[in-house]
């Protein structure tokens, strides 16, 4: 019995930049090489990581349609013109493939318009919780009645991202549930010495309480919650990774003055964007999460599983569905830092009850979060249309 004939697919994303979002597509379009190709409406470091897989890479950078945030209301007539005049030139080259796969919401927009026009069927892998802080009402609405006309199928990235596309008018018929899934090769190869060694580079005794907090900064990510528990648990060091992604130096500027302000800056690292995170989190006594705002998935969590550590999380959205509280991991009230304190202060006092909590979470990772298992997940959708 002859196998299918791939699918030739027109993969779309609007960030250069990486971010969770673009690493998971960087496993999903791997997966799908054959045949297909990668639209970028922005350069950058994500462009070099698709061709570090070989993967057919093309650049059509957006225009005003840019800078247009999610939590705006609607775009300019210039940003919308954008939008038509990147759309034309993305028909054209879809009629090449089977279907279009739209990653974000501004590749969605676009990509919407040009399935419309090419008659290519679309996909739109769904990332955000169209709700406010994320979304303005009238943006969210926008987008999902877009897609209740013209995508053939929703993916999203958590039951939470789903209720909420569904609490915004989206049909429900359309969405299928995928949750991200995790390499944790590169995880699993870090030995204890690497993470002693890891520890040292850095300053930081082997002995001393270190708390690892991983992802893009902004305020809704709560770096800031976490410089105010360390003002609170003193014996607590802390490592953040990460840096802005889309103009949010300003923010960057501020926790580093907030160090300052609440006397914990010879506590803390910033130490930018890395290639290391696997070593970092095996290197911590506990990976946190202390988003202000419902998470779509939560990745650094299942991270900080893979890398069998303790981890703390912000209750809300999708992390729910990573994390069964005192089990695999905590879970504390977002931007709460007295309870994160404390939560940072029991994984100190019990280390062999955080250890047996971080086995847990890491056998827990393993069996519902894997890398295969999204994309046999995602594999499954695009067969079916």
């Amino acid at each position: 019995m002859t196998s299918a004939p791939a699918r030739r697919i027109l993969f779309i994303d609007h960030a250069g930049v990486l971010g969770g979002a673009e690493f998971s597509l960087l496993d999903i379009a791997t997966a799908h090489a054959t045949g297909s190709e990668v639209l970028l409406l922005a350069d950058g470091p994500f462009r070099r990581a698709l061709e570090s897989r070989g993967l057919r890479v093309s650049v059509d950078p957006l225009g005003a349609f840019a800078s247009v945030r999610k939590a705006s209301r609607l775009p300019s007539v210039a940003a919308a013109a954008d939008v038509l005049r990147v759309a034309r030139l993305v028909a054209v080259r879809a009629r090449e493939f089977d279907l279009i796969y739209a990653n974000s919401q501004k590749a969605f927009v676009v990509g919407a318009l040009a399935s419309w026009m090419s008659g290519r069927p679309l996909i739109w892998h769904l990332r955000d919780i169209l709700a406010p802080p994320h979304f303005s009402g009238p943006a969210a609405r926008a987008v999902v009645w877009l897609a209740n006309r013209v995508a053939a199928r929703v993916i999203a990235n958590s039951a939470a991202t789903s209720a909420a596309f569904s609490a915004a008018g989206g049909r429900a018929s359309l969405v299928r549930v995928v949750h991200n899934g995790i390499d944790r090769a590169p995880f699993d190869a870090v030995s204890d010495a690497v993470a002693v060694a890891c520890r040292a580079s850095l300053g930081i005794a082997a002995s001393a309480p270190l708390v690892v907090h991983a992802g893009r900064f902004h305020a809704w990510k709560g770096q800031q919650v976490l410089l105010r528990a360390l003002a609170l648990e003193p014996r607590a060091q802390a490592l953040f990774v990460g840096a802005p992604l889309f103009g949010e130096e300003a923010f960057a500027d501020e926790l580093k003055a907030e160090a300052h302000r609440l006397g914990v800056a010879t506590r803390v690292q910033f130490l930018g964007f890395r290639d290391d995170v696997p070593q970092l989190m095996r290197a911590a006594t506990v990976v946190v999460h202390s988003s202000t705002y419902p998470e779509p998935f939560g990745r650094v969590i299942v991270e900080g599983m893979l890398a069998g550590r303790p981890v703390i999380a912000a209750r809300a959205g999708g992390v729910t569905e990573i994390v069964n509280d005192g089990e695999t991991g905590w879970l504390v009230p977002p931007n709460d830092p007295g309870a994160l304190a404390r939560a940072i202060a029991a994984v100190i006092d019990d280390p062999a009850g955080a250890a047996s909590v971080a086995a847990r979470g890491a056998a827990h990772a393993r069996a519902n979060f894997s890398r295969d298992a999204m994309l046999r997940g995602v594999a499954s959708i695009i067969e079916a249309l």
